[in-house]
């Protein structure tokens, strides 16, 4: 796979824009320009914020009256809200506006949502396994160790992926929070960065996290959330019901970038948790469906690695292992406690495709991630 002609979104960006304007938010370098360059076509106007004389043409308001539009970074604009509703506003306008951004546009909104109903949302994730259209393990692997930004994943190569990934990060945490967030501690805030891969797959501490940079708990609480709104990761909340004693509080975190996560089978998990917010997010976004993607823990110490909840209440229960393994006692115990819920257990290198006595689904995790987004 060295060539993708069209994102998975193009065609739902394409249909929204057709009643509203379209806003697409992700990760940085995720492909977000590139596919709304694609949907404009040659004749439509690409303003990018970042861009001194593009600004300025913004600013100036000197943009055309009909036709595509796409606005990138504008949410670097205090007033962009407002700026937008002018031209929405404005019946002798006629344009086809794409707004894409590489931070949460649903919270950089600066006092309010002044564009209610003016606009569809929908948010563009790395590479996975279903669009990429996998067949093999291996392709899988590769996967694994390149990440899924299409710049590391195309180029093929591990030592480029590397690099990669390292200059996102700097990127990132030097560019990005620069223009939206009043952080001074950079110093410390990058070595929150670098901490953070190392304790994917566990309930993340925050109290640890402060001991760790010698900083208040509502420093790295306010760090977090920083990260979270610039998509460099997420979180995910425990999953709770009246038939367990699952903890309430602690978040488990995983990145957008999953190659940055060290050990490699929590760097499956990672990809497997990826690839799953992809799918919930997508139908969050396009069919309006009320999910959420959780985690599993009760105060005994049973794990589940994934929830996914469909008004709250478990749609599947989902397992992920390395290899071939004994299905989990975790595993178990929900599907006792929940029998109408689909509960299985993946692999990453693993061969064995049976239905449990307990009725629980183990297969290798390819064909699984094959009926994702």
């Amino acid at each position: 796979m060295k060539d993708m002609k069209e994102r998975y979104l193009e065609k739902q960006a394409r249909a929204d824009l057709k009643k509203k304007m379209v806003f697409v938010a992700g990760p940085r370098q995720v492909g977000k320009t590139t596919m709304a360059r694609r949907i404009i076509g040659a004749k439509g106007r690409y303003l990018n914020w970042d861009v001194p004389e593009h600004r300025e043409t913004i600013l100036r308001r000197e943009l055309p009256a009909a036709g595509g539009l796409v606005l990138d970074e504008i949410h670097k604009y205090r007033s962009w809200r407002n700026y937008l509703k002018g031209l929405v506003d404005q019946p002798e306008r006629r344009l086809d506006i794409l707004v894409v951004g590489s931070a949460r546009l649903d919270v950089y909104r600066f006092g309010g949502d002044s564009l209610q109903g003016r606009y569809h949302f929908l948010r563009l994730h790395p590479f996975s396994a279903a669009e990429l259209k996998l067949e093999r393990p291996q392709e899988l692997l590769d996967l694994l160790t390149l990440g899924g930004f299409p710049e590391p994943f195309l180029s093929g190569s591990q030592t480029a992926a590397r690099r990669w990934s390292r200059s996102y990060r700097s990127r990132v945490l030097r560019d990005e929070i620069v223009s939206l967030e009043h952080i001074l501690d950079l110093g410390n805030l990058e070595l929150l960065a670098l901490r953070l891969p190392e304790l994917v797959g566990s309930p993340l501490s925050v109290n640890a996290l402060r001991e760790d940079l010698q900083v208040s708990h509502k420093t790295v609480s306010r760090w977090l959330l920083v990260l979270e709104r610039l998509y460099f990761m997420f979180r995910l909340p425990p999953f709770g019901a009246p038939a367990i004693r699952a903890v309430k509080k602690e978040a488990k975190h995983y990145h957008y970038d999953w190659s940055q996560v060290p050990d490699p089978p929590k760097r499956f998990e990672n990809l497997v948790a990826s690839h799953l917010l992809k799918w919930v997010h997508f139908h969050q976004d396009a069919r309006g469906l009320d999910l959420e993607l959780r985690y599993f823990r009760d105060v005994d110490g049973r794990e589940v690695d994934f929830v996914v909840c469909a008004g709250r209440k478990p749609l599947r229960f989902i397992e992920v292992k390395w290899d071939d393994a004994p299905v989990s006692p975790a595993l178990g115990y929900l599907k006792k406690r929940f029998p109408d819920v689909e509960a299985l257990q993946i692999s990453a290198t693993g061969k064995k495709d049976y239905l449990s006595p307990e009725g629980i689904r183990v297969r290798p995790a390819l064909p699984f991630l094959r009926e994702l987004i």
